[in-house]
């Protein structure tokens, strides 16, 4: 067995982009991550494993002989990884979902469990960072996700904006705005959150007393605390949350929750489960038809008056 095998493929993954582009801030804009978080997990690597795998201090950034020997067989392990779910046997039909931190999606899976009762609907937390690769590793079959996000080859329908917040310590003098602008927070120290999937560790240290940080309102109410307020900082940027799923990947399952997030109601003629229930047209009985009005001939002979007889 590998001394490699325990390391979990996300990672392993993440270090091959770096070693194969030999550059971390590329690296990180390829995976949508973090540089700060993508250097954090390649020096944890390193921990674990109790070796260098790039040369410190070098530029251009190289890999040392154990980060050449991990490369060839992380590209193994990766595709024998790749290989086992393709040989998986299908089960009974089912749905995967992704969502981002801060997305809460309770009313969808509400609604498709009342909807789909026999089709099981898997709900899964997916890392801000992991949101493009979940869907083209097919992880997940759609996923609500925080734009933007690798548009090629891929479907997205735009849900809903979140406006900016910023969080503060309770007692700190923003707490008594109910709106405030960057230029009220100029003499603040800023903290970066700008890696959801970092901003409890940012949440820690505003409650701490150091700095400040401006995040998406529903980040802010996910990480809520007593000792700490949120206000809407009015001029920076909304961010916007949509529905993304792989264009070729399109299946009646995907369709269906498509419309149920749409709003569609279940007998919408855009629903595939809609269409496969609806009946043919039936042609009216001829007892139907008999039952009906009369026809003007009948009509005209009922209502014929009887003539009047002549007298002598």
């Amino acid at each position: 067995m590998s001394r490699f095998e325990s390391i979990d493929v996300v990672r392993l993954r993440w270090f091959v982009a770096v070693a194969e582009e030999l550059h971390f801030a590329r690296a990180a804009k390829e995976l949508n991550i973090s540089r700060q978080r993508l250097s954090q997990t390649v020096i944890e690597l390193e921990e674990e494993l109790g070796t260098k795998l790039f040369v410190p201090g070098a530029q251009p950034t190289r890999l040392t002989e154990d980060g050449e020997e991990l490369l060839g067989e992380a590209r193994e392990l990766i595709a024998r990884a790749a290989a086992v779910v393709e040989e998986v046997p299908a089960g009974p039909a089912a749905l995967r979902v992704g969502f981002v931190p801060g997305v809460t999606v309770s009313k969808w899976t509400r609604i498709w469990s009342e909807r789909f009762p026999d089709t099981s609907l898997e709900v899964v937390g997916v890392p801000m960072g992991e949101q493009n690769v979940a869907l083209r590793e097919g992880r997940v079959d759609l996923c609500f996700v925080r734009l933007p996000i690798d548009r090629d080859g891929m479907s997205a329908i735009p849900l809903y904006r979140e406006l900016p917040v910023v969080v503060v310590p309770k007692d700190h003098p923003i707490s008594v705005f109910e709106q405030v602008s960057m230029a009220d927070l100029a003499d603040e120290r800023m903290q970066d959150a700008a890696d959801i999937d970092a901003v409890d560790g940012v949440i820690e240290l505003v409650a701490a007393g150091v700095g400040v940080a401006v995040v998406p309102h529903s980040i802010a109410r996910l990480h809520a605390r007593r000792d700490l307020v949120y206000r809407t900082v009015t001029d920076v940027a909304d961010t916007e949350i949509a529905l993304a799923w792989p264009t070729d990947r399109t299946s009646d399952l995907v369709e269906d929750f498509v419309g149920v997030v749409r709003g569609r109601s279940e007998r919408s003629s855009r629903s595939p489960a809609a269409r496969a229930k609806s009946p043919e047209p039936q042609k009216k009985s001829a007892a139907k038809r008999a039952s009906g009005r009369p026809s003007p001939a009948r009509n005209s002979v009922a209502k014929k008056k009887p003539a009047k007889r002549r007298g002598r």
